[in-house]
């Protein structure tokens, strides 16, 4: 194999960030990031290939074998995620390949790019042992890197834009601000994902995701059809890479060619829109709905939304484009508690009334709610589990709140020297050593265990199990309940009230007669 510009390499800790869940239930996403950034390259006349180290199963010192077989100048890891938590969690796999590669080959050059390395770029460069750390998007920092001759020469290094380096001395040192790309140069510096330098045979969709495509979750990919957030959620990190709250989109005309790729050369059908707001600008994602709409490719797409920026007129068009699930952020259901997070800007009775408005029109739903936020106690979260049960939507995410580093959260958690989690792992959702956020009323562990049994208590609910089943039938029934069988370890909990979280159905002998049929033994009354 001739030599390489640059090797960019999506770095995994699935099991660690997942533990058993792995092996059946998460999806294995596309890199989008590390796709868009491989084709920007391509489009500077560079050298590129994509080592997707999730995809193809491989462990660090796997990765780091293969580095020697492609021989790049520069290896460039790319530390994001499908999620704005997954790129701080994703850091310790990156962690490991970094290790592994300089263990191998210690001359070899290593690039950080990444939200998580932007939001702390100088801890990033002290911690691990990468030669450098892209703070921003990435794509003029790893340009500037191919164009320096010398990349020992720090007098050179200082022209490269949005650099950390570590200076003669061994200072970690940072040049100047990168600019990110402007709206009017989206098409030209990011000119779409290079799938073909991706291995798009082993992505595959989430378990839930394929309820709507007869449980069929290969092919599957995910993309961007815009960056960034305009809103300001302190929980949220999505912005970090880009300086700021923002929103820029590619061209509707321009994504439905990506669209087209997806369908013709690799028949994908399950199709994740990754925007953090799909939902959101009508001139950018109804003109591609009606071009979706016109292709009838027949896929299979969930996207994001938010409580206030979904509306009736656009319900068919999302539909006619295929989009079968919705994601919506309802976070918690007190306007209280949400109020003290910056996202009140919805009322109580404008849930439930969305929710409907999606589904009268053919949409599946998924609720996405945090326990934990700071000014949670007991009662909130169950007010928060209590509306998730009543809403009964077709899938739900609970999730504890997290000091995401880049999030307001995260300085705030600084500032009053809470404890954060010992290892990048620890910010995972479904880790072992994952740590959430204390709240001004509960402990972390306690927060933790709340939020575990909250789950448990959703999935085994008959009325749930009976809307999975009347929609998606007893296969897919039988799949959510063999899911409930599945028990995360856990370093971080703690006891809490046997009152909390309440169970609003009957631990009775259908019940029982129910889970035993599949080998789920039944919780205790």
């Amino acid at each position: 194999m001739s030599k390489l510009d640059v090797l960019i390499i999506n770095p995994s800790a699935l099991e660690d960030i997942y533990q058993s869940l792995t092996k059946d239930y998460v999806a294995i996403e596309t890199p989008i990031w590390a796709a868009l950034i491989a084709n920007h390259v391509r489009s500077k006349n560079y050298g590129v290939a994509i080592l997707d180290c999730e995809a193809e199963w491989l462990t660090a010192t796997q990765a780091a074998e293969k580095v020697g077989d492609y021989d790049p100048r520069i290896v460039a890891v790319v530390v994001y995620g499908q999620q704005p938590s997954a790129s701080t969690q994703n850091m310790y796999g990156a962690g490991k390949v970094v290790t592994a590669i300089k263990e191998r080959y210690p001359d070899k050059k290593i690039v950080l790019i990444g939200g998580h390395c932007t939001a702390l770029p100088q801890i990033t460069l002290k911690q691990e042992k990468a030669d450098f750390v892209a703070q921003g998007e990435g794509l003029q920092t790893l340009i500037g890197l191919l164009e320096t001759k010398n990349l020992d020469d720090t007098a050179s290094l200082k022209k490269v834009p949005g650099l950390w380096y570590r200076d003669e001395s061994g200072t970690p040192t940072f040049t100047m601000p990168s600019q990110k790309v402007p709206q009017s140069e989206m098409a030209n510096q990011l000119p779409g994902m290079a799938f073909d330098l991706l291995p798009m045979k082993n992505y595959r969709a989430h378990n839930w995701h394929a309820l709507t495509n007869g449980n069929d979750r290969q092919p599957y990919a995910s993309v961007y059809t815009s960056l960034g957030c305009p809103f300001k959620c302190s929980f949220c990190c999505i912005n970090a890479p880009f300086g700021g709250s923002s929103f820029r989109y590619w061209n509707p005309e321009f994504m439905i060619k990506q669209f087209d790729t997806l369908a013709n050369d690799y028949g994908v059908k399950n199709v994740k829109i990754a925007d953090e707001m799909f939902v959101l600008k009508e001139k950018h994602f109804l003109e591609l709905c009606k071009l979706l709409k016109q292709r009838d490719y027949g896929f299979n797409i969930w996207a994001y939304s938010r409580i206030d920026t979904a509306k009736p007129e656009h319900m068919k068009a999302l539909k006619d484009a295929g989009v079968n699930w919705i994601v919506l952020g309802i976070e918690s259901y007190s306007k209280f508690v949400r109020d003290g997070v910056t996202k009140g800007r919805f009322t109580d009775d404008d849930i439930p009334k969305v929710v409907d408005m999606f589904r009268d029109h053919g949409i599946n739903v998924m609720g996405n709610y945090i326990f934990g936020l700071p000014d949670d106690d007991y009662e909130s979260m169950q007010l928060t589990l209590d509306t998730a049960i009543e809403l009964n939507t077709e899938w739900a995410n609970f999730y504890s709140a997290m000091a995401y580093p880049g999030s307001q959260l995260y300085n705030m958690a600084i500032t009053e020297g809470w404890r954060l989690p010992e290892t990048w792992v620890g910010y995972s959702q479904h880790a072992k050593d994952c740590l959430p956020l204390p709240t001004k009323h509960l402990k972390a562990g306690e927060v933790l265990s709340y939020r575990d049994k909250a789950w448990e208590i959703y999935f085994q609910n008959p009325k749930y199990l009976n809307l999975v089943r009347d929609k998606f039938g007893q296969e897919a029934f039988n799949h959510i309940l063999g899911m409930t069988k599945t028990k995360l370890a856990r370093s971080n909990t703690l006891s809490i009230p046997p009152e909390y979280p309440k169970r609003p159905y009957p631990i009775d002998d259908e019940y029982r007669r129910n889970l035993k049929q599949i080998g789920v033994e039944a919780p205790a009354p």
